[in-house]
């Protein structure tokens, strides 16, 4: 029966949600943002034990704490900020996080009198953006970054829809900050949709969030289907906002920081670069739009969100983006009506997740896999960037890269179960495609690792545990003095129990 926990309420609830499961690690001395506190990032989400890190620096100006290694490597974490227990196993994490896609719920508005995040405001001249610890990643980044592990609320003028982003935001001056943006974004079609117009759009970001913001806010959903929606379906509850200060733009209540601004027609400035989550530095934005910062709210001792992004497994990314992405290709095929899908996977350690789609399936027809293989590259939730698109069995678990490799090897043929397809979704910042340019477009690998439908009947037959055995040697495990947990099988060979 599965565990019922009340949704996490804000960052504060998710911090003693982490605290609880002993993964999260405060630092209470100095240690310089610049640098320093994504450098300790990057070491620690190597460990075994990679806990969220919260730098508490009591000297700061505005009490302002920093959050690093929000997710990791963390399963757990991920799981939490998804609404499940933090025990739950990755693909069963997968699946119901699959199930809530299904689900949106609409925000709830309440009063700026119960908004925590309205417990103090700068305005005018008393913002100094540049008087902020505000971290810079990596050595040769174009400047500090405030945002990172954000939400970016813009809105289509003419729809009246409400989109939420996660988007790089660098610290430009003392009230500027600049909003890097890839071709295709929702924000950027209503920047330039507010420029043709002649008119400055209104922006306003969050640096401080519940991390299922970041989350869902990183995802690229339908146009017309509200983020807030679709977190409040994975919650479970309506997401509560607040109307900003200075705009019709709906806010989260609980944020720890919050600014608001204006992108006034034609303001952009150089930006960049950054190290992304290809664990390169990705491109510099030249015309890059600029936001003017007209307020800054923040709750009291206010917890910046910040996302590391770097190669596995210190990319920020990585296990929350396997999850979610996982999910969403995987609900993408039941909406299309392929029959036995029994896992979808994103490894983490292909770049943030980006890289790689691992399908699970029960064979059913001819030409099945083949058909899920191109599908899982094409759909929204698969079609960016991904370049190696594979499927396996059902006997396969998909999150176990040892047994994904153990069906390439014996089960596919690469003259016969290697497809290409060319003039796919790329995206600039894919380090392998050159020159630069070419880097919009890229191709995709299709490799059928599953058995040969033809003579699926007669291939070999896998060489597995009886479950009974299985049992036995689990309930011993500990008796017999064997180290650490029992491995978890998913496969059995079922038949020969039958046949006792």
């Amino acid at each position: 029966m599965k565990e019922l926990i009340e949704p996490v309420a804000d960052l504060r609830d998710w911090l003693a949600r982490a605290e609880r499961i002993d993964e999260l690690q405060t630092v209470s001395q100095a240690v310089d943002p610049l640098e320093e506190m994504s450098a300790i990032t990057y070491l620690v989400a190597r460990q075994p034990a990679s806990p969220a890190v919260l730098f508490d620096q009591p000297d700061s100006p505005l009490g302002l704490r920093h959050l690093w290694n929000i997710f990791g490597p963390s399963v757990a974490r991920t799981a939490i900020t998804l609404e499940e227990p933090p025990h739950t196993p990755t693909m069963e994490l997968i699946r119901r996080t699959k199930d809530k896609l299904r689900h949106s719920i609409a925000p709830l508005e309440v009063s700026q009198e119960q908004a925590p995040i309205y417990q103090n405001t700068l305005t005018g001249n008393d913002i100094d953006l540049t008087r902020l610890p505000i971290p810079k990643h990596w050595p040769r980044d174009g400047g500090a970054y405030a945002g990172t592990a954000d939400a970016v609320f813009t809105r289509d003028l003419e729809s009246g829809y409400l989109n939420v982003g996660t988007y790089r935001m660098m610290i430009q001056g003392p009230r500027e900050v600049g909003l890097s943006l890839a071709p295709g974004k929702d924000a950027l079609r209503h920047i330039h949709q507010a420029w043709a117009k002649g008119q400055a759009l209104p922006v306003a970001a969050a640096w401080g969030i519940d991390p299922l913001m970041m989350v869902v806010g990183s995802q690229s959903l339908p146009p017309g289907m509200s983020e807030y929606d679709f977190a409040g379906g994975i919650k479970g509850k309506p997401i509560e906002v607040v109307k900003a200060r200075h705009s019709d733009l709906l806010i989260p209540a609980a944020a720890e920081i919050v600014i608001e601004g204006v992108i006034r027609p034609g303001s952009t400035r150089e930006e960049g670069p950054f190290g992304e989550f290809t664990g390169y530095y990705g491109y510099k934005d030249i015309d890059c739009p600029l936001i003017e910062v007209t307020a800054l709210h923040y709750r009291t001792r206010p917890i910046l969100t910040n996302a590391l992004m770097a190669d596995f497994p210190s990319n920020e990314q990585s296990a929350f983006f396997s999850t979610i992405r996982s999910a969403k290709i995987w609900n993408d095929l039941d909406k299309l009506g392929i029959q036995g899908i029994k896992g979808v996977y994103c490894p983490p350690a292909a770049a943030g997740a980006f890289g790689m789609i691992v399908i699970s399936l029960e064979q059913k027809y001819a030409g099945h896999a083949a058909q899920a293989l191109a599908l899982a590259g094409q759909v929204p939730g698969g079609a960016y960037i991904t370049k190696w698109i594979v499927a396996v069995d059902e006997d396969v678990d998909p999150t176990d890269m040892n047994q994904v490799l153990w069906a390439m090897a014996t089960r596919a043929t690469p003259s016969d179960d290697i497809d290409i397809l060319r003039n796919t979704r790329g995206s600039p910042l894919d380090p392998a495609q050159n020159p630069p340019h070419k880097r919009f477009f890229g191709s995709k690998a299709l490799i059928n690792a599953c058995k040969d439908y033809r003579d699926i009947r007669n291939f070999p037959t896998r060489t597995l545990l009886r479950p009974s055995v299985y049992e036995r040697v689990r309930e011993r495990w500990s008796e017999l003095g064997l180290p650490g947990e029992v491995p978890a099988i998913t496969a059995f060979d079922t038949t020969v129990d039958a046949h006792e």
